[in-house]
């Protein structure tokens, strides 16, 4: 459900959000996960990580949080495959760090559950930032374990494991 005081919408991104995500992601990433994550491994983290994947934009699973003037304000989605059993990975959630606590995130991942539902899918998968968990457990997901996430060159993020029945 949509805030009812949101100057954005939600709807499918496409290739051609590929840049404005970028932009967001790069600009909100390292604000967001400040807190959680020490200076050494956000220096050589986000730059990584802080990318819109192709797939992900063009999979029709990916979703773009977008004001009236174009803006994108949030993102976040889910694989379009199944990664085991039915078990689907939310994939790249984010919200512009000047529009938190709007209803944008919670937006994106309420479409996201309805978007699984209409596909007759219950299970979802993430592996969250740390900063990012007590947003996943207030809408339902459940903390499994601590997981280190393989990036490149030997480098890993960690992160949490969760899950939710839909």
């Amino acid at each position: 459900m949509q805030d009812l005081d949101a100057t954005w919408a939600v709807r499918t991104a496409t290739p051609a959000d590929t840049a404005r995500v970028d932009a967001l992601l790069a600009r909100s990433y390292p604000k967001l996960l400040r807190p959680d994550y020490p200076p050494s491994l956000l220096v050589t983290a986000v730059p990584l990580i802080a990318r819109a994947r192709p797939e992900l934009m063009a999979c029709g699973t990916y979703f773009v949080a977008v004001t009236p003037a174009g803006d994108v304000v949030g993102a976040g989605g889910y694989t379009s495959k199944p990664r085991r059993e039915g078990w689907y990975d939310m994939r790249h959630l984010v919200t512009d760090d000047r529009h938190l606590r709007r209803g944008v995130a919670r937006s994106l991942v309420e479409r996201i559950f309805a978007d699984l539902r209409a596909r007759g899918q219950a299970r979802l998968d993430c592996l969250a930032t740390r900063t990012a968990v007590p947003f996943y457990l207030a809408m339902g997901f459940t903390a499994l374990r601590p997981v280190d996430v393989p990036l490149s060159r030997g480098l890993v993020f960690p992160a949490i494991q969760m899950q939710r029945l839909l």
